[in-house]
């Protein structure tokens, strides 16, 4: 399976430094830009489906790519919501103590686990398909860990994803799995 991961464009939320987690999110005019330079870059793109949050900032991005591959079926998912930051949600970056996670939020291993629920039952599905799934920052990190083979743990360790970036995996049965490109961003240029 080839696999293309991209993210949402930029929100409010990510210029004002405000943890957006479960809440739908709105594209800036800069992310609506994003996802329409985005969209372009795929357009000429074999895909044959299309997983997107349904989360409103990544399946608004997610609408913009549609609009070039209107006859491929799009499944917007749960499954690939950004993690959920329980109480800390809605607040801004700088004023949370990392150290102090409330108990209401998704730990990395309960992130990882959601997440590769459905990039197992996609393989299976799609396994000499190209895909793409438009997800959040913490989500595609958490992805890199299952494709990579690491704990979830290490996903604070991975960069993290720019907004509309392009990142493109050969996804192998044997779990030896190849990244081609990483967190690409030339069609923003």
């Amino acid at each position: 399976m080839k696999l293309i991961l991209t993210r949402h464009g930029q929100t409010i939320g990510n210029v004002t430094g405000i943890l957006q987690g479960h809440n739908p999110g709105k594209l800036t005019e800069k992310g609506i830009q994003q996802a329409k330079k985005l969209a372009l870059r795929l357009k000429n793109e074999k895909i044959d489906a299309i997983y997107s949050s349904d989360l409103k900032r990544a399946s608004d991005t997610a609408k913009m790519i549609i609009e070039f591959h209107k006859n491929i079926p799009v499944y917007y998912v749960k499954e690939l919501r950004e993690g959920d930051c329980g109480s800390f949600t809605g607040k801004k970056e700088s004023e949370i103590d990392w150290n102090c996670k409330p108990d209401d939020a998704e730990s990395v291993d309960e992130m990882q686990s959601r997440v590769n629920k459905l990039f197992e039952s996609v393989y299976k599905k799609h396994v000499n398909d190209t895909i793409l799934f438009v997800g959040h920052n913490g989500i595609n990190k958490s992805l890199m860990t299952i494709i990579n083979n690491l704990p979830a743990n290490d996903l604070p360790k991975i960069p993290s994803f720019s907004p509309t970036s392009l990142t493109i995996f050969e996804i192998n049965e044997d779990k030896n799995n190849k990244i081609l490109l990483l967190n690409c961003v030339e069609h923003l240029n």
